[in-house]
């Protein structure tokens, strides 16, 4: 590993939009104690309620279109030397992307772990589809692995509960509704008011036990008829790494491509089972939408709905599973099972993900390189992927124990592991 960046002055971290939740307060605090600045940016009454020290805090009331230029005032009299945001696809985080690179600003992205549940995930100048490892392949994996000397990191110790992920972003949009006044220029990056977005986030905590219920019913149903079956896992429709990086602009659609491809290509006595994300909170009628596309293409008898919950349950004995960009792929793959995605993603390598058409891949689907896909997790695992989780207590101090020195490291996490040849590439742009 490379030595903590050396800088002749001290560094100064702003913050953006973080997870729901304390981490982003909690991460502040801890560079802190490594003597840097902090500051943060809240573009709303949740951002502002989550950052625990106000003398530091500094609300952006103008309208978006204002942002940049506001931006590059506040990197030049505050001297700032790095930006930490949580995905890079949102506007303003987009646009503070372009206005660090102007201004040779590092920029630092968190993102849910590619290897979840279990870690997550830190990379610089972008995630997803613009990750830098959009333009490594295996083999480039596999040297940089022969010559690193990098330790992988131990594995967690603990997974952020679910429950205390809904939780906290029911909490951030109460924040948002009700106390939200002097942010009167906020607009939400998602389709949805807020109001909405509380809404079904509270009705998302009322309704787990039932959906529960439900959940083990039909994955009992599915694991004792006894018939073999093909799994497709849905992803929330309004999530970036679906909106930026496929061409699909909902679930519905893809549910259309999936249900026809299944009637078209798998054997007769196969099954479909559809399994939801497990935050997923009904903004599009998923079960009954699905319901309507495989009666419509003569197969309602053989597809099944799946409401949230874990996967591995269901995953165990699946022939195939089929996706958009899922980080739910890695589990796939790490269990050997054929996968076919449809958009851009950090695992869509020709080595262990099909690029047959869905119908051929549902009949005789390509057997995936587990051993290529080793190679690759080992290098996620020396890299980019830290042990721990936004959302509870102690996954939040496993995953601090390793984010700080990260941050402060002078190269990105891949570098520290890149041969010479492969660390003086260019970084991708975050935004194509």
């Amino acid at each position: 590993m490379h030595s903590l960046a050396s800088r002749s002055h001290r560094r100064v971290f702003l913050f953006l939009q973080g997870p729901h939740g304390p981490f982003f307060s909690a991460l502040a605090r801890a560079l802190r104690a490594a003597r840097a600045d902090v500051l943060r940016v809240g573009f709303n009454a949740g951002d502002q309620a989550f950052w625990f020290d106000r003398s530091t805090y500094i609300p952006f009331l103008d309208n978006s279109a204002q942002w940049p230029e506001t931006l590059r005032e506040l990197i030049r009299s505050r001297s700032v030397t790095d930006i930490v945001l949580y995905g890079d696809t949102r506007p303003v985080h987009a646009k503070a992307a372009d206005v660090a690179r102007e201004m040779g600003v590092t920029v630092h992205v968190f993102e849910e772990g590619y290897l979840r549940p279990w870690w997550v995930t830190y990379e610089r100048n972008g995630s997803n589809g613009h990750s830098r490892l959009m333009s490594l392949d295996v083999a480039q994996m596999q040297d940089a692995l022969d010559q690193s000397e990098a330790p992988v990191p131990p594995p967690p110790s603990h997974w952020g509960d679910m429950r205390q992920h809904i939780f906290y972003g029911a909490l951030y949009h109460w924040f948002v509704l009700f106390l939200n006044r002097k942010y009167s220029n906020f607009k939400t990056h998602r389709e949805l008011t807020v109001s909405k977005e509380f809404r079904l986030y509270f009705k998302r905590l009322a309704l787990m036990p039932f959906h529960r219920i439900r959940r083990r019913w039909t994955t009992m149903r599915v694991r004792q008829n006894g018939a073999p079956y093909h799994l497709a896992l849905l992803q929330l429709g309004h999530d970036s790494s679906v909106q930026a990086h496929s061409d699909y602009t909902c679930m519905s659609d893809f549910l259309e491509h999936v249900i026809s491809g299944f009637a078209k290509g798998a054997p007769a006595h196969h099954l479909l089972v559809l399994k939801e994300h497990p935050l997923e909170n009904h903004r599009e009628p998923l079960r009954r939408r699905a319901r309507e596309i495989a009666r419509a293409h003569q197969v309602a008898d053989r597809v099944h709905y799946v409401p949230g919950g874990k996967l591995a349950g269901l995953l165990d004995d699946a022939n195939t599973a089929v996706t958009i960009n899922s980080t739910a792929g890695q589990q796939v793959l790490w269990r050997g099972i054929p996968l076919r995605s449809f958009g851009k993603s950090v695992y869509d390598k020709p080595e262990f993900v099909s690029q047959q058409p869905i119908a051929q891949f549902f009949a005789d689907p390509d057997v995936p390189d587990h051993e290529a896909y080793r190679t690759y997790r080992q290098f996620l695992l020396k890299t980019s992927q830290l042990p721990g989780g936004f959302y509870s207590l102690r996954g939040r101090r496993q995953l601090l124990r390793r984010a700080v020195d990260m941050l402060l490291q002078a190269h990105d996490p891949y570098q520290s592991v890149l041969s010479d040849n492969e660390a003086s590439t260019p970084q991708l742009k975050l935004v194509e």
